[in-house]
């Protein structure tokens, strides 16, 4: 396939259509220039999106990159084909990150932190994951966005901040909360998973599949039925995520023993 119907087959709309545009776009440069080459951030759902697109352009040579390894937003490296694999993907440059440090008592958010970056009129692609901690928050960004929060930003709110680079090894994205529950089910489908991990009732659950509000594995997926497998991943909107962990055996009356982890 060529990229347009890639992108046609692969896109889910003009966004993400947009996305793997310069993900393919800089695959392709990487091949030709012989250069190491990287997109800009991509959420969970774009990366995987991006895997689908990257295999039917049948290319294998990349990596996703976030600044640590537990990142959530990533970019895409591409390494030219005199480079070995496993060279520049932590440290080829592309990455650089910054930590804001704001006065006592001013119990900022993470939303006060993306709005104040974003104000100096960089993109949300720009910027991957915002560890906020009290009176800081460590950014993963492009290094190519680096000058612009090292010397423009000056406030959050109304608070002044104080900021500097951090090298990559420096960050502390902390450990995230997980709840785990033991359920059993008389299958693992998706709408009887969703409903025992966010622990709404089995209609809601499945009238959230059935608008494409449910995200498996970080792609919409608009059937309750859907036969879930170990590892899978779930999320919603206001309900967090969740993962089918672990399928621990058979209970005596026949049905599927199983661990959830709950991320809270």
């Amino acid at each position: 396939m060529n990229k347009t119907e890639i992108l046609a087959h692969v896109a889910v709309d003009d966004a993400t259509r947009l996305a793997l545009a310069r993900v393919l776009d800089k695959a392709e440069y990487a091949h030709l220039r012989g250069a190491p080459a990287h997109s800009q951030f991509l959420t969970d759902g774009e990366q995987a999106l991006a895997v689908r697109a990257l295999a039917a352009a049948k290319i294998d040579r990349y990596a996703f990159w976030g600044g640590y390894p537990e990142a959530e937003r990533k970019v895409c490296l591409f390494l030219p084909d005199w480079m070995e694999d496993g060279d520049g993907a932590e440290d080829d440059g592309a990455l650089a990150a910054v930590e804001v440090t704001a006065p006592q008592g001013a119990a900022l958010s993470h939303r006060d932190y993306l709005g104040a970056m974003m104000g100096l009129g960089l993109a949300r692609d720009a910027a991957g994951d915002l560890l906020v901690a009290e009176n800081r928050c460590q950014v993963v960004c492009l290094r190519s966005a680096l000058p612009v929060l090292l010397s423009q930003w000056t406030e959050v709110g109304r608070w002044a901040v104080r900021v500097r680079e951090l090298p990559l090894g420096e960050l502390e994205p902390g450990e995230r909360a997980v709840r785990v529950r033991r359920e059993t089910f008389q299958s693992l489908r998706l709408d009887a998973v969703a409903a025992a991990g966010f622990g709404i009732s089995r209609a809601k659950a499945a009238a959230l599949v059935a608008a494409g509000k449910v995200l498996v594995n970080h792609l919409p997926c608009a059937k309750p039925d859907r036969i879930l497998e170990e590892g899978d991943s779930l999320t919603a909107k206001g309900l967090g995520k969740c993962v089918l962990a672990r399928v621990t055996g058979e209970s005596r009356k026949g049905r599927i023993m199983a661990e959830l982890e709950r991320y809270v």
